[in-house]
């Protein structure tokens, strides 16, 4: 799995695991050629009540350049999906749609991406109305020097890198033992920004075994060695993720979150990874998106704008599938 194209940590075998804990049944496909695997997949599976939905988060890994590939791939997964009587079945690849801010100048259209789409279209594959991850978001070139990359920064986010050093911040590595603060630092930016968090011991869980299992890496803001802030990233393959962040209401106008992300951006760089990618950035790129304010604050970094292709679903059964997605959003609101 790690060295195929288009790998990812969601794809991987501990990340099906933890899932298992939250009711998800995973299996894992792979695909062979000349004795080499060319293409894998994890599937999780779930039953909601006496009907059941399949998942493959951020997958399958493969090169979609591929086209007999592709289609060997997408055509096992339908064959699945017809013979357990799915609602639907769930893609996300990390295949890239386009680059850029849409309709502007720096816009970038990727032909692999446009080729992808137009197969699952024609297979039946319909875009899903439930994206699941985010599908844009802004990756930063880890192939340049240090230097470089500081540079291409805008002066605004270099400048409050540098007011987080002079007012005294310093990041420290996390071990498994900081996990409690870790949590208690996610509660209090939860509450602070409005998002709903899980319990302590869910987190404890993925942070805990992606740690263990050299997938998961976490760095600490201290001032006069009290935390106010922190960083997890999880990293597999040639990138390095910035899942979650969390920071205390006090010392803010020190910085830390500049200075925390310059550290991982370092970390991942000297760590070998080839992109360091921000996690997340609006589908509508304006005020009225909810990730406004968090994607003013990454753009500073002045990463790519990517853009994927999305969710896709196939649907063995089309009536059952509108069914679902007439009712069940609306049953999990009341829930």
């Amino acid at each position: 799995m790690r060295g195929l194209p288009y790998s990812h940590v969601l794809q991987t075998w501990e990340w099906g695991e933890f899932k298992r804990a939250a009711g998800w049944i995973p299996q894992r496909l792979a695909f062979i050629r000349a004795g080499k695997p060319v293409a894998m997949a994890s599937l999780l599976t779930r039953k909601m009540g006496p009907l059941q939905v399949m998942y493959v988060s951020k997958g399958p890994a493969m090169d979609y350049a591929d086209h007999e590939l592709a289609v060997q791939v997408f055509s096992e997964l339908e064959r699945r999906a017809r013979r357990i009587g799915l609602v639907w079945l769930k893609i996300d690849p990390d295949v890239i749609a386009a680059t850029g801010l849409p309709k502007t100048k720096e816009e970038c259209a990727c032909g692999g991406g446009r080729a992808i789409t137009q197969t699952l279209k024609r297979r039946g594959w319909r875009f899903a109305t439930s994206q699941v991850q985010f599908r844009n978001t802004l990756t930063i070139d880890l192939n340049r020097s240090e230097d470089e990359i500081l540079a291409a920064m805008s002066g605004n986010t270099r400048r409050k890198i540098r007011v987080a050093g002079k007012k005294g911040v310093s990041i420290r590595n996390a071990s498994i033992e900081d996990l409690p603060l870790l949590y208690q630092l996610y509660q209090v930016t939860g509450e602070r920004d409005k998002f709903l968090i899980r319990p302590f011991d869910y987190y404890r869980r993925a942070w805990e075994a992606f740690m263990r299992a050299g997938l998961a890496h976490a760095l600490i803001a201290e001032v006069n060695g009290v935390a106010i802030a922190h960083v997890i990233l999880f990293h597999f393959g040639r990138k390095c993720w910035y899942f979650y962040g969390a920071s205390a209401n006090e010392e803010r106008q020190r910085m830390p979150n500049y200075a925390l992300q310059w550290a991982a951006i370092q970390w991942a760089k000297a760590q070998g990874y080839e992109t360091y990618d921000m996690w997340g950035a609006p589908d509508t790129f304006d005020e009225s998106d909810s990730l406004w304010g968090v994607y003013q604050f990454k753009r500073g970094f002045r990463g790519r704008l990517t853009r994927h292709i999305g969710a896709w679903d196939f649907a063995p059964h089309p009536t059952l599938y509108y069914i679902y997605h007439q009712f069940v959003p609306r049953l999990l609101g009341v829930i």
